[in-house]
């Protein structure tokens, strides 16, 4: 049996295993996720953040879902800079970290909140990826069992479909359409399903279906793809608050700039883990 150290951290109730990349190396990560993401019977979390030194920067992150696929995550990229403050990973509070998107700039807020560039959302269906014809991807068609819905598909370092409806679903629609359109053939790749009620011109409100995990709290990368979606309708400015059963995220995008999200992220508790050989 091996004990391996990690944290337990979260963003706004999207939680996440964190643990060193030299602590894991001899391990498959995907392998990995999908035995520490495991609710009930392991750590459990939304999932797997894996840190190391980077090549260019102090600090790299990879993250993976709860199915062993690797992705972005804002979320875990807000627990991360503050991991690896904490851990003296760093000089100082505003660093560069590495991540399957690209670089992304953060900074450890005086507050204890962190800021993070997540770059650019990208709009052409090959990037998102969604078979579209043309970008933006606004009110795409969806065909389901129970109706058709309209989708704006964008990707913000991972996949997302905006849907903007009167008021957040129930939860017998919300169960039974969001994997439908997470799974559907228009997305290669699956996609995230966000529920979104526009409640002003500065506040969104979201449910969220995040794909290879399900129903989550707050996503990231989804609150980012929510405000930005707005925004192409005309329905908020360019500061959003976006409001999730986890709490609230800020979000500010201006055409041509990165994206920035704003939010809190935090420790719970450190553990050691025992890991069965089976495991590697």
């Amino acid at each position: 049996m091996t004990c391996l150290p990690f944290s337990k951290m979260h963003g706004l109730g999207n939680d996440f295993v964190v643990v060193e990349e030299e602590a894991v190396s001899s391990f498959s990560l995907p392998e990995l996720a999908r035995v520490l993401c495991r609710r009930r019977f392991a750590i459990g979390a939304d999932g797997l953040l894996v840190v190391g030194r980077g090549r260019r920067h102090p600090v790299r992150m990879r993250m993976f879902n709860p199915d062993g696929t690797e992705d972005m995550c804002g979320n875990g990229l807000r627990c991360v800079a503050k991991w690896a403050v904490q851990r003296g990973l760093v000089d100082g509070s505003r660093f560069v970290v590495e991540t399957i998107d690209g670089d992304k700039q953060v900074e450890l807020l005086s507050d204890g909140e962190v800021q993070a560039e997540l770059g650019e959302p990208h709009f052409e269906p090959a990037q998102v990826p969604v078979v579209a014809e043309s970008a933006p991807v606004m009110e795409l068609p969806v065909p389901l069992p129970h109706g058709t819905v309209r989708i704006t598909a964008l990707s913000t370092g991972s996949t997302h479909g905006v849907l903007f409806v009167d008021s957040l679903p129930d939860d017998e629609r919300f169960l039974r359409e969001s994997p439908l359109i997470e799974n559907h053939p228009l997305f290669p790749q699956r996609t995230s399903v966000l529920w979104t009620v526009v409640e002003s011109p500065t506040r969104l409100r979201l449910r969220i279906w995040e794909r290879a995990v399900g129903e989550t709290l707050a996503c990231g990368t989804g609150a980012c793809a929510a405000a930005v979606a707005a925004q192409l309708h005309g329905f908020v400015g360019e500061q959003v608050e976006v409001h999730s059963a986890g709490g609230v995220l800020r979000v500010q995008w201006r055409p041509g700039s990165p994206i920035v999200l704003t939010g809190a992220a935090e420790l719970v508790y450190e553990g050691c883990y025992f890991m069965d050989e089976v495991h590697r």
